[in-house]
């Protein structure tokens, strides 16, 4: 019988989607890559599929996804990047083989080859997250305005105020607290012309 994990976050932007395998870093942290095969499970959400993945693979990507959360979060608050961070990616990105390609729809997707490994899907989200970190995309890193989440996102909204990592979760969750708060302030609502 398989053990249940927790669920996916699956973003848009590959990067900071690998960094949300670790959520609620201020709170009570869920680790969404808990075993190799979850790690298997996410590459292959992401276009990025290899065979197997051993225990010193994943300890790897945990510590290319530290790498990108820290310098990710130093860009996001104007902040130098962290050396051992920078080195960190700059290792994984140039220790794997992937291939870019182009779709009918004009959009890049990294292929691996048949016989890829775990380096080189960690090559490919390394090379992501430079790109987004040398400012070479569309959008701002930003950190989530959620006080126990504080997970580095990139924000391409047009205006570049985005304030939660997620809306489905961080940002609805905030305003459900909220909405609580104000219940408990103000009292629960009288309806009028009701006794």
């Amino acid at each position: 019988m398989r053990a249940e994990f927790p669920d996916f976050r699956l973003g848009n932007v590959l990067a900071t989607s690998f960094t949300g395998t670790l959520t609620e870093r201020h709170g009570n942290a869920v680790e969404r890559i808990p075993t190799p095969q979850r790690l298997v499970d996410w590459l292959a959400a992401y276009g990025l599929a290899v065979d197997s993945c051993t225990t010193a693979q994943l300890e790897l990507a945990r510590e290319l996804r530290e790498s990108i959360h820290a310098a990710a979060t130093a860009t996001a608050i104007q902040d130098a990047l962290p050396a051992s961070a920078v080195q960190i990616i700059n290792d994984r990105s140039i220790q794997g083989r992937a291939a870019a390609i182009l779709t009918p729809e004009r959009n890049r997707q990294w292929r691996l080859s048949s016989d890829s490994c775990v380096e080189d899907a960690l090559s490919v989200i390394a090379a992501d997250a430079i790109s987004i970190i040398a400012g070479e995309r569309d959008g701002k890193l930003a950190l989530c305005a959620s006080p126990t989440c504080q997970a580095a996102f990139f924000d391409t909204s047009q205006s570049r105020t985005r304030k939660w990592c997620d809306m489905n979760t961080c940002g609805n969750r905030q305003k459900k607290a909220r909405f609580n708060a104000n219940q408990r302030k103000n009292g629960p609502a009288v309806r009028k012309g009701v006794i």
